[in-house]
């Protein structure tokens, strides 16, 4: 089985695009994921943040694009990822800093610094950063 390793460190909707679309991809071809969050990152997993992630200026006509093609809601897109297996890490001194707690993000988290994700990252086949 293959690693796959994605560090979210923007927090805008065509990141979150990127992200769970790589994530669940590479998790629906039997491949073990794990995406660290941090900064604006968190923002993709946040409870509040992620059903209202801004569009990049000029972009908004993509927005039409996304409902003709159907293309799910990233609160959807997480539970994919969720239900495929994909292990979301947040970065621990950045909900710190913000002042966040595990409360604010979707269930099933696991909250931890830069060493577990370098732990499952280590031997990974390809790691990304969005």
């Amino acid at each position: 089985m293959s690693k796959v390793a994605i560090i979210a460190s923007n927090g805008g909707l065509f990141d979150a695009y990127k992200v769970f679309n790589i994530a669940t991809a590479s998790a629906a071809s039997d491949s073990e994921v794990a995406v660290f969050f941090t900064f604006e990152g968190l923002n993709l997993i946040h409870k509040q943040a992620n059903q209202q992630l801004p569009m990049p200026e000029g972009k908004e006509h993509f927005a039409e694009g996304f409902a003709k093609a159907n293309v799910p809601a990233i609160p959807e897109l997480v539970a994919m990822a969720q239900e495929l297996g994909v292990k979301f890490i947040g970065c621990q001194m950045t909900m710190d800093v913000m002042g966040l707690g595990t409360e604010d993000f979707v269930d099933g988290i696991e909250v931890g610094g830069a060493v577990t994700f370098l732990e499952f990252a280590k031997d990974a086949d390809v790691t990304l950063t969005f």
